[in-house]
């Protein structure tokens, strides 16, 4: 079977996505119902780690085991990696030990080049520029709860990071539209953000216009990994990008609130937002288990007969 990759959320196609979400719908009933699905038996997954995580590391590793599979933690700071030892040459190393690939790293070209010299499948864990994995759980946490997200308006507050470049990716595939509201000096650059085109995003100067009558309304931290030293300055920046109750009440009654964690409360969410009744963080965090599931399964087997 020919190598795929999924650096992007661009790399697949929606016909291949809605596999992958009718996968994750049978692989998540099957885990709800504590029936066993071990189709990765004897297969192991590297999980080659750069920067801090809670939810893409436990997603992944626990994720493996219950399909069968074994899991292995590289962090950068314990392995030749960390002393200088080229990406190419790693790669050409770790992928005949094991039968996936998962990296969470700064530059997303460093992933490129490892996958150029990879003989196995690699997952981007999270890069600088994008964050695939996070939106494919996030759309399937909005199918679960409102249905087709085609057509939908998807509001995006706060800094255009990578979360922000993949949500505008999956609109091009899903056809639906990402209201962008960011700070001056922090918006969207379409170039840096891989998008195909610009039909399916626009640009709001005010956060309260970018969440009238939308869908969704998402955020993330004001200040990612990697930009620590900006925090004073991006708290000041953002500071009227808070999602508030206000805020929120400008977007449709049955809007959904999500943020891909870890949140901080008063900064760039407000308390009764994200524990309030439109949030489905939750959900959505619980979500990345099941959609990797599918997603590795996918990988290492191909399409298999939908049970």
């Amino acid at each position: 079977m020919q190598i795929r990759h999924f650096l992007q959320f661009k790399d697949f196609d929606r016909l291949e996505y809605e596999y992958l979400f009718d996968r994750t719908r049978w692989i998540k009933n099957e885990f709800k119902q504590y029936r066993r699905y071990w189709p990765l038996t004897d297969r192991t997954l590297a999980m080659i780690f750069e920067k801090h995580s809670t939810r893409t590391r436990l997603s992944f590793e626990a994720g493996m085991h219950q399909l069968g599979g074994s899991a292995i933690y590289l962090s950068t700071r314990d392995t030749q990696l960390g002393r200088g030892e080229p990406v190419e040459d790693a790669a050409r190393v770790i992928s005949r030990m094991v039968d996936i690939i998962t990296i969470r790293t700064h530059e997303h070209q460093i992933i490129e080049r490892f996958a150029e010299n990879s003989r196995v499948p690699v997952i981007n864990g999270l890069t600088d520029e994008y964050h695939p994995c996070q939106i494919l759980a996030d759309i399937f946490t909005f199918m679960e709860h409102r249905g087709s997200i085609t057509g939908k308006t998807v509001a995006w507050i706060g800094d255009s990071n990578n979360v922000c470049n993949t949500w505008l990716q999956a609109a091009e595939i899903f056809d639906f539209n990402v209201h962008v509201s960011t700070p001056p000096g922090y918006e969207v650059e379409p170039e840096r953000a891989g998008l195909y085109g610009t039909d399916h995003y626009e640009q709001f100067a005010s956060p309260h216009d970018a969440v009238k009558d939308a869908d969704l309304v998402t955020t993330d931290v004001w200040t990612s990994m990697g930009f620590e030293d900006e925090l004073d300055t991006r708290k000041n920046d953002f500071a009227d990008f808070r999602v508030d109750t206000e805020m929120m009440a400008c977007a449709k009654k049955e809007v959904l609130f999500m943020h891909c964690l870890p949140a901080h409360r008063g900064e760039e969410v407000d308390a009764e937002v994200i524990d309030g009744p439109q949030s489905v963080v939750w959900d959505e965090a619980e979500n990345r288990l099941h959609t990797q599931k599918a997603l590795m399964e996918y990988l290492l087997l191909g399409r298999i007969s939908v049970r």
